[in-house]
């Protein structure tokens, strides 16, 4: 049985609860991924295990939860010795190659992947270390408003020229392997970086929203009103006594809405690639994010805390030679890629190592499957883990330091009404709370996370000194075998370039 190609297309701080994929209201223009998702097992309750960039995104390629491999925050060092799925499938015989994002840290770069097509939009280094030693010092590096206030449109990015070699770099990835290695299977990961802040995207794309409702957040509270990390992340992202004007919420959310429609359309450009090499059928396509954007909702933005809009997640797979298209309920999650794509390509997980992450093949075939989330947060707001677990209509975010927070999302989806505090739950409110404490030594992880940044913020200290060796990934191109050269015959160039040969 030959081994399906898969594609996996990423989009970056993408909130599921406002897409059309998940909201028949919704006003945002997303018609290549929903023309996908028409054949398609979408899930509806997806979620990242933890609302950051790179913690998520270590726990997405490895399948373990962040605690497991020190993903603390977005300078955290992703040890070379955690398998990705990227090394399972290269070990079946997979090409592997990423284009775009992944915020890898630390001097490996690859992470199993034979090829990077570029380099990251992070830097790899730990100079974004948090510091619970100094908790009240607001670093440099921290998000600010300044995405907010300046939102609108432009005619060109740092976020722009990355996702057009991204996407560029993909396309050509999939015409050089129907012209030079047709007969092995591939894994590409695609990764872009919108819709992340800041807040703006050509005005091809603002325009698709003039005359549009864009709507302004449906909940607002009081700065004395917020829970205690949701109070410590308006100074972290520099809000606090600081209203935004009414005006500005609703540009940046236009641009956001904006950005979703770029990366539709950069959908639409590789599907459309996949048809022109003859790929569309005998191609897995999935397509999920690292985490959402709270965009004002609640008066926060970014990410960083357990609400929906910034844990909840897109997630499709899109295999109609498999599996009926149909909407999955349970709560899964981006940890549970890994030994999805793993069974997806032929293949088993280890069952000597570690793994958090469980299949999704159930739910694919309409077995049902597990309604499960953990997630573990250690960065920029805490001095303390934040934990949560989803399961059934359930959210209870954990802590040792601030409030516990109970949430029935089938009855209250905007997570308006805390339960913690009702007498009618403290059984419920109880049961999690053991759990939670059984499960997580919090003093053992909180001792490594205050390790790992206080080893990390030394290094990067010295190795801010004298001599610059970066971990930044380089791609190599070789431009002697580009093209036409002397030493290539014409000919035969021409013929193994032009596709389908003549």
């Amino acid at each position: 049985m030959s081994r399906p190609n898969i594609l996996f297309i990423m989009a970056d701080q993408m909130a599921a609860p406002i897409l059309p994929l998940h909201d028949a209201a919704s006003p945002v223009q997303m018609p290549h991924l929903m023309k996908l998702a028409e054949r398609a097992v979408v899930f509806d309750s997806a979620y990242c295990n933890s609302p950051l960039c790179a913690p998520s995104r270590f726990s997405l390629v490895s399948g373990r939860l962040p605690s497991q491999i020190g993903a603390y925050d977005n300078a955290a060092d992703f040890p070379a010795d955690v398998p990705t799925y990227a090394h399972y499938l290269r070990r079946l015989g997979y090409r592997t190659a990423l284009s775009g994002k992944m915020h890898f840290c630390g001097p490996d770069q690859l992470h199993g992947y034979e090829e990077r097509l570029t380099s990251d939009i992070y830097p790899a280094d730990y100079g974004w270390a948090v510091n619970w030693d100094e908790p009240e010092v607001r670093a440099s590096w921290y998000h600010n408003m300044s995405s907010v206030l300046q939102a609108g449109p432009c005619v060109r990015s740092n976020q722009l020229d990355f996702d057009e070699e991204v996407v560029f770099k993909a396309r050509q990835y999939l015409y050089d392997h129907v012209r030079l290695t047709p007969q092995q299977p591939f894994c590409l990961t695609v990764s872009m970086t919108h819709p992340h802040d800041p807040y703006t995207i050509p005005r091809e794309y603002w325009d698709r929203y003039e005359g549009v409702d864009i709507p302004l957040p449906r909940q607002h509270l009081e700065q004395s009103e917020q829970d205690p990390h949701s109070q410590r992340l308006l100074k972290v992202i520099d809000l606090w006594d600081q209203p935004l004007p009414a005006d500005k919420i609703r540009d940046a959310r236009r641009a956001y809405f904006g950005a979703c429609s770029y990366i539709d359309d950069n959908i639409g450009k590789l599907l459309k690639t996949l048809e022109e090499c003859g790929l569309a059928e005998g191609t897995i396509v999935v397509f999920s994010g690292d985490h959402g954007d709270m965009l004002g909702e609640r008066g926060l933005w970014y990410k960083m805390h357990w609400f929906e809009m910034a844990a909840r997640v897109p997630l499709l797979v899109h295999a109609p030679q498999r599996f009926a298209a149909r909407r999955v309920g349970q709560a899964v999650s981006t940890l549970d890629l890994l030994p999805t794509l793993v069974e997806l390509a032929g293949g088993r997980v280890e069952e000597g190592l570690a793994l958090d992450g469980r299949s999704l093949l159930p739910h694919l075939r309409g077995e049902g499957g597990h309604d499960e989330v953990l997630g573990e947060y250690m960065a920029e707001g805490t001095t303390s883990p934040l934990m949560m677990i989803r399961r059934g209509p359930w959210k209870f975010v954990y802590s040792e330091q601030d409030p516990l927070l109970l949430f029935d999302l089938a009855r209250d989806p905007q997570e308006r009404e805390n339960l913690a505090g009702s007498a009618d739950h403290q059984g419920v409110l109880a049961e999690f709370l053991a759990e939670a404490r059984t499960r997580w030594d919090i003093p053992a992880i909180h001792a490594a996370t205050l390790a790992s940044q206080r080893r990390r913020r030394l290094v990067a200290e010295a190795l801010s000194q004298g001599k610059l060796t970066s971990w930044d990934h380089q791609p190599w191109v070789d431009a002697s075998q580009q093209y036409m050269r002397n030493h290539i015959d014409l000919d035969d160039l021409e013929r193994r370039a032009r596709y389908p040969q003549v």
